[in-house]
C-alpha cells in the first residue's frame, strides 16, 4: 500500500496484480509505503478503512481517494497456483506441487479451502464499506497502461516500470466444468471484474 498525501490518493496492493512494480517505481515519491509484512502491504479495503483512513481523516482532516488493480479471476488464480509451485514451498501445506490446476480451482471453491488454495477473494479485498469507503479508481491488471497513465497524470511524474515478483510462466488449461463451477461459486469476482471499464 502507498499513500500520496498531497494528491489525496491511496494505492492498494491487491496480491498478484503487478502492484509490486509500481511500488518499486514510486517508493521515493510516496509519503507512506507499507511494504511489509504481507498482511499490511496487501491490506484490503476494509483494513485500510479501519486503520489508515481514520488516521488521515482525524489527524489531517483529509479524505483520500483509493485506487486499486483487479486481475481477471482465472488468470489471478493461475498466478497464485504457479507462485505456490515454487521449490521453497515443497512439502509445505500451501504448496501446489502435485496438484492439478483443475483440482486447485475446485479447492478454491470450497467453503473452507485447503491451505494451498486459501488465497482469499479479490471481490472481498475490494468490497465497498458500509461507511461509504470504496475504491474510486479500479483498473484491470490487463490494462497496465491505464493505471500507469492515471498515476503519471495524478502524480505529475513519468514512470519507468520493471517487472517484479512474477510467477513462473506455465500453460494452465482449464476444463469447461471447472470454469463453470468457478464462475458459479465465485460469481462476485467475475461480476466486479466485468464492471471495470476498459480505458
Amino acid at each position: 500500500m502507498m499513500i500520496f498525501f498531497k494528491e489525496r490518493l491511496a494505492l492498494l496492493s491487491v496480491p498478484k496484480t503487478g502492484t509490486t512494480a509500481f511500488q518499486a517505481a514510486l517508493r521515493d515519491r510516496a509519503d507512506l509505503v507499507i511494504s511489509g509484512p504481507p498482511e499490511l502491504k496487501h491490506a484490503p479495503l476494509y483494513r485500510y478503512n479501519r486503520w489508515i483512513r481514520p488516521m488521515y481523516e482525524k489527524v489531517c482532516g483529509a479524505e483520500l481517494e483509493v485506487a486499486a488493480v483487479m486481475r481477471e479471476p482465472v488468470s489471478w488464480l493461475g498466478s497464485w497456483y504457479r507462485y505456490r509451485q515454487r521449490p521453497a514451498l515443497d512439502g509445505k501445506p500451501n504448496s501446489t506441487k502435485g496438484v492439478t490446476f483443475d483440482d486447485f480451482l475446485h479447492a478454491c471453491c470450497k467453503g473452507k479451502p485447503p491451505a494451498y488454495a486459501n488465497v482469499g477473494s479479490q471481490a472481498k479485498f475490494l468490497e465497498a464499506q458500509p461507511n461509504g469507503c470504496k475504491v474510486s479508481h479500479l483498473f484491470r491488471y490487463e490494462d497496465q497502461n491505464g493505471l500507469k497513465t492515471f498515476l503519471e497524470q495524478r502524480l505529475d511524474i513519468e514512470l519507468h516500470l520493471e517487472r517484479k515478483n512474477v510467477s513462473p510462466a506455465a500453460e494452465l488449461p482449464v476444463c469447461p466444468e471447472s470454469e463453470a463451477r468457478l464462475r458459479r461459486k465465485r460469481a462476485a469476482e467475475f461480476e466486479m471484474y466485468q464492471s471495470i471499464p476498459v480505458s
